[in-house]
């Protein structure tokens, strides 16, 4: 297996790295409930996907306090 003769200067390895960046995820808006989303996904808060009712989405209600 081959070895590295000399080390790789900072410049050198920062401009092999300089693809590693993370990259900001496209978003759009629901057009039903105007939520943000992902671009072809269905939306988690109201359950459409291009304007079809998909999932049926459980609303979350408080315990009342005793």
């Amino acid at each position: 297996m081959a070895n590295p003769k000399r080390r790789h200067s900072n410049t050198r390895t920062r401009l092999r790295r300089s693809h590693d960046h993370l990259i900001v995820q496209a978003s759009g808006l629901c057009p039903n409930c105007k939520a943000a989303i992902r671009s072809h996904r269905i939306c988690k808060f109201c359950g459409f996907y291009k304007g079809k009712q998909v999932l049926t989405v459980k609303v979350k209600t408080k315990k009342k306090e005793q």
